[in-house]
Parts: structure tokens; C-alpha cells; sequence
């Protein structure tokens, strides 16, 4: 049976003057999965995450439908898109380095602590057990953290607004390959958790590996879709996103 959508668009444009950024895209996430959208640098992928969550970061137009749940969210602003459960970890992470790593957890709860909601501290518990680096530096400033602690600490921002969707810009990078592991098994925990994903990666093997459905975007449109598991088999994928090693096990296999 298949998953209801969660997240939809229909020929999503992104224009900036005259420049077209995406020609028209359309994607579908689907309730408690993961699904992927990977390609080159320069593809679009970064842009078309931001339209989806209205936070284009240069003055610019988006047409098209952005369907969130049966509802279209096209007009929404960020805020009212944030509390319908549409959340955004940009590669840039967006820390406020001279807060502490607990307090920049408390503030991604700010939606609910309005609400005065008593569950922010079993949230931030939850947090803390999915990475216990983070209890441990908890008072520390966040701009002390490493590379990978930073990324750790976006995301349990991102978990404590407590997403239906989250969606994920490059988590992977510039991390160290164990730390890109720990990061993918908390990733891939989080469809059980009831949160869908919309992950954007150069990390296509990783991507690929944890995600349920895959998009490959080309200049601005989707050119390759399917099943995760069937894009790893698939030449065109192998030979541009997995390497020419993927293509040689396939062949012994």
C-alpha cells in the first residue's frame, strides 16, 4: 500500500529575474519516509529547500503548489510554515555561537514553550539520548563545538520544534567519515519517530543507503526518480553519483 503524501509540488518554478533556478519540479515525500534528492553542485537543490520553506535566499519569485498535508502552504510564511511541522537544517547550520548548546536547544522549542508546553524537557532528554556528545557540552559556548557537534546540535534544534517534516541540506558536510555514520543512524531512526525526511545530499551512496525514494536533479529538474534501492543499481547513477567501484561490485555480484 502506498504512504499518504505528506509533502507535494506541482511544477515548482524558482526565478530570479530572469534567471530560472528551477524550470518546474515536482516531488513527493511521503509520510514516515525518507526521500532523497541528490545531484551536482549548482542543480538547484539548496533553492528548491528553501522555496519549499519559503526562505529563498535571494530576492526572487516561486510559482507552483506546495502541498503540506492536503493544505497548499504556497502563500504561508515561514513561521506559519514552521508550525505546521515543516522544518529546515540549512547547510550553514545557522548556530548562535555564544549561547550555550542547551540554551540553542531550548530555542528550537520556542513554538511550543509559547504554548507553555511541559514537554519541551522530555524533548530535550530525547535529544541528549540520541547524542550524548551534546549532554555532555551542554554549557559550552556553540561556536567551541567541532564540526561535528555543530551539525549534532542543528539537528536536535530541529528535533525539538518537534517537525512532521524535517528537511536536511548537506548534513554530511565537511564531517569526518564516523561522524557522517553516526549522523546517518540517527537519520534513519527518525521515520520510526513518526518525522519524514526530505534529505539533500552529495553524500549519494549514504543518501541513497538510508532514504526510501530518490530524485536526481539536473539543472533544475528531476531527471532520474524510483525507489531508492533501484537508483543504487542504476548505470546512469553509478557511473555520475557512486563511482566506477559501485559499477565493478555490481558486475561481480
Amino acid at each position: 500500500m502506498t504512504a499518504s503524501a505528506l509533502l507535494e509540488t506541482n511544477d515548482l518554478q524558482v526565478h530570479y529575474g530572469r534567471v530560472e533556478a528551477l524550470p518546474g519540479v515536482r516531488l513527493r515525500v511521503e509520510a514516515g519516509r525518507i526521500a532523497t534528492l541528490i545531484g551536482p553542485n549548482g542543480a538547484g537543490k539548496s533553492t528548491l529547500l528553501n522555496a519549499l520553506m519559503g526562505a529563498l535566499l535571494k530576492p526572487g519569485t516561486s510559482r507552483g503548489a506546495i502541498q503540506f498535508d492536503g493544505e497548499d502552504i504556497s502563500g504561508l510564511s515561514v513561521p506559519e510554515r514552521c508550525s505546521r511541522g515543516l522544518c529546515l537544517v540549512p547547510e550553514t547550520r545557522e548556530l548562535f555561537g555564544s549561547m550555550s548548546v542547551e540554551d540553542n536547544l531550548v530555542l528550537g522549542a520556542y513554538l511550543h514553550r509559547k504554548r507553555r508546553d511541559d514537554r519541551s524537557r522530555s524533548d530535550l532528554e530525547r535529544v541528549y539520548a540520541l547524542f550524548p556528545r551534546l549532554k555532555e557540552r551542554r554549557l559550552q559556548e556553540a561556536r567551541t563545538l567541532s564540526g561535528g557537534e555543530r551539525q549534532m546540535l542543528a539537528l536536535g534544534r530541529a528535533l525539538m520544534a518537534r517537525p512532521r517534516l524535517l528537511m536536511l541540506d548537506e548534513p554530511s558536510l565537511g564531517l569526518a567519515p564516523r561522524i557522517v555514520g553516526e549522523m546517518f543512524q540517527v537519520i534513519s531512526r527518525l521515520p520510526s519517530e513518526g518525522i519524514a525526511v526530505l534529505l539533500v545530499e552529495q553524500n549519494a551512496r549514504a543518501a541513497l543507503r538510508v532514504a526510501d525514494y530518490g530524485y536526481v536533479l539536473e539543472t533544475g529538474r528531476v531527471s532520474l526518480e524510483g525507489p531508492a534501492q533501484t537508483l543504487q543499481h542504476d548505470p546512469q547513477v553509478i557511473d555520475t553519483y557512486l563511482g566506477l567501484s559501485a559499477r565493478h561490485k555490481e558486475a561481480s555480484a
